[in-house]
């Protein structure tokens, strides 16, 4: 058996404790009144029932839904932290345009990686305050290029420091769970960061994800000098939709994040760190590479052969759903209230004449 529910679990446990701490309070009060326990109570259960309908029980089937095997699984995780946004990719922008940011390179590079194994399965997982899969693993390649066009970094307010190893619960959840339901498949892993942890807690390795890889590279962005990062309210005012707008010739200097740690404000800078993501690269068995826009990612797929993928649509078994049985007594109940209710109403109006 398992459950479905209609709303998150926790938003059902607060609703119905708040909807049983007042029938409760109300049996409390009315103790002496027989009729008001008994309606009360009846209410009471009525919550019960009305919480067990929301989290749906179901009785799942035998059978199989569509599968695949074969082929090779290529997880792709990005830092969107607000270092990414650093102009040190390639070139140097002026007054109002910006350079090209660590995470244009990022982009270029996954749109390289993903063509050269055309072919595989696919997931794209970022991360900055939090670790998020964009894209759950699929052989749709177009649908991974869309997600790593839009990609943005973090927004600057509500940065709180990064951590180079913020994603790493969220992919040995991941690769668990494909190693449980595929354990012949073969996977690989590209990390794509600048390697910078602003965060005071020490990172953690990565060696627990070693064992569900065969493959794979870290890739590094930045220089040693470093640059500096615009920064973000979460808006592209230059995008809308698929339409890229030219920026007016009269907009301001984009503003930049800026270092309180002196003083006096200045533009903060951002450099790479290569001996914590050749650690990163180390911990999973991978290569590192230092990127750049003026080579390839040839490099980092060179040996990884995708292989053939073969699919089953498979014969999903019946469900059957059970909330229907709460549902019966329910309804009784919720008839004994009318009739109570219809009672009480029918006993005012005498009273009314009367007075």
């Amino acid at each position: 058996m398992t459950v479905n529910p209609v709303a998150p679990i926790w938003l059902l446990a607060v609703v119905g404790l708040a909807l049983a701490a007042m029938t409760v309070w109300q049996l409390v009060v009315n103790r002496r009144r027989r009729r008001l326990v008994i309606l009360w109570s009846s209410r009471l259960l009525m919550v019960a029932l009305l919480l067990v309908i929301a989290v749906r029980p179901t009785i799942l089937g035998e059978g199989q839904g569509p599968s695949a095997s074969g082929g090779l699984e290529v997880y792709l995780v990005v830092d969107t932290t607000s270092s990414m946004a650093a102009e040190d990719w390639d070139g140097e922008g002026s007054g109002s345009t910006a350079a090209p940011t660590r995470l244009d390179g990022v982009k270029a590079d996954i749109d390289s990686i993903v063509r050269d194994l055309n072919g595989a399965q696919f997931s794209l997982v970022t991360f900055d305050a939090v670790a998020v899969q964009r894209v759950p693993l699929t052989s749709d390649s177009s649908a991974v290029l869309s997600a790593a066009s839009v990609l943005r970094q973090e927004v600057s307010a509500y940065s709180r420091g990064s951590s180079i190893d913020e994603p790493l619960d969220l992919l040995s959840g991941i690769l668990l769970d494909a190693a449980a339901q595929n354990p012949e498949q073969r996977r690989v892993l590209f990390y794509f960061g600048d390697g910078e942890q602003t965060s005071s807690a020490e990172p953690q390795p990565f060696d627990q994800l070693a064992p569900y890889i065969q493959g794979g590279a870290v890739l590094g962005y930045g220089t040693a000098d470093g640059g500096r990062m615009q920064e973000s309210n979460g808006i592209d005012e230059r995008f809308f939709g698929e339409e890229q707008v030219p920026v007016p010739t009269d907009t301001p200097p984009p503003s930049y994040i800026q270092d309180f740690s002196g003083g006096t404000p200045v533009e903060a800078v951002s450099t790479i760190d290569e001996t914590a993501l050749k650690l990163i690269a180390s911990g999973l068995g991978i290569v590192y590479e230092k990127r750049s826009a003026a080579t390839s990612t040839a490099l980092a797929t060179t040996g990884i052969e995708v292989g053939d993928l073969f699919a089953d649509d498979g014969k999903p078994g019946t469900v059957t759903e059970l909330y229907w049985i709460f549902a019966i007594p329910l309804g009784l109940l919720a008839l004994l209230q009318i009739v109570a209710i219809g009672g009480a109403i029918a006993e005012l109006r005498p009273a009314r004449r009367a007075s």
